[in-house]
């Protein structure tokens, strides 16, 4: 069965044309963005609201509290419990987003890592960083090479992948099962660089007019400096001017300068992938792209 995703970086365009789309295609969206999934979290996410969904159910929005870690693997089980949801009504799914590895844990899928075993942890932890870049060097030289010798999070869980399989972090990690029956066509969004840091400019003063102070000071009523663990843009650097760290003008500026790196990284990410068919948003309407999807699925 055939399968849509709809890529690109942040404030390029994805919302409003998937969902022209998912009308067209009388189907439903499955949102790939990793801070979308917590509860609460509307605006400094830019989550589509009721009028701009125009009635497309959106599936992997609000579903886990900011105080949870979610990883890609939680995803990645979800989206395929769905997916069989729409082979079953013969649907055609639309996945949408802008986290790349949410994105190819469904498209492509994820290799099966052992779970971290609490003694072993607690031994690889209790070393330096360059004993266990050390170590990872000496018994798989090519994860050592991907790898930053700091990153010692990822450098020790290397090590122990390979404690307790006897493989290599660099073998195993490329052996990805696809749990889903769908092949997936993917269709990236670009525009001009300039233009789209403009957007995000933009979209963050719409955000702080929408009341983004307002819910960022809700949510840390709630969760305290536990919201900071997740790691979503916006959210730290309104706490950090709540605390006087920083001011309400500087809070502004970092966070459209994070959205604009986020944006950088979410585009080198997507343009390594040999599969993604590009539109430029500049250039073509979204109905003359809408056009060519739709010729894509029935070739």
């Amino acid at each position: 069965m055939k399968g849509i995703v709809i890529l690109g970086p942040t404030a390029v365009g994805k919302t409003s044309l998937s969902i022209k789309l998912a009308k067209k295609l009388n189907t439903e969206i499955i949102s790939a963005d990793s801070a979308q999934v917590y509860t609460g979290m509307d605006i400094g996410t830019a989550k589509v609201d009721s009028e701009e969904a125009q009635g497309i159910f959106h599936h992997m929005i609000d579903i886990v509290e900011p105080i949870n870690k979610y990883n890609v693997g939680e995803f990645q089980r979800r989206a395929n419990m769905i997916l069989g949801k729409f082979e079953n009504e013969k649907k055609t799914p639309i996945l949408v987003g802008g986290t790349g590895l949410y994105i190819n844990s469904v498209t492509n899928g994820l290799a099966e890592l052992p779970q971290s075993d609490p003694a072993l942890r607690e031994q690889l932890d209790s070393k330096s960083a360059e004993e266990l870049y050390e170590e990872l060097e000496r018994i798989d030289p090519c994860a050592a090479k991907d790898i930053h010798p700091n990153n010692k999070r990822r450098v020790g869980r290397a090590v122990e992948i390979f404690h307790l399989t006897g493989e290599k972090f660099s073998v195993i990690s490329k052996r990805n099962i696809k749990r889903n029956n769908f092949d997936f066509i993917k269709i990236g969004l670009e525009r001009d660089r300039n233009n789209l840091y403009e957007r995000i400019n933009l979209r963050v003063d719409l955000m702080v007019e929408g009341g983004l102070i307002e819910e960022v000071k809700k949510l840390y009523t709630i969760y305290g400096e536990n919201l900071r663990k997740i790691n979503v843009i916006g959210y730290s650097e309104i706490i950090d001017y709540f605390k006087g760290e920083i001011t309400f003008e500087e809070a502004v500026f970092q966070i459209k300068q994070n959205s604009r790196r986020y944006a950088k990284r979410q585009f080198t990410w997507f343009k390594n992938d040999p599969d993604v068919i590009w539109f430029d948003v500049e250039e073509m309407s979204e109905e003359e792209i809408l056009e060519e999807v739709l010729k894509l699925i029935k070739k």
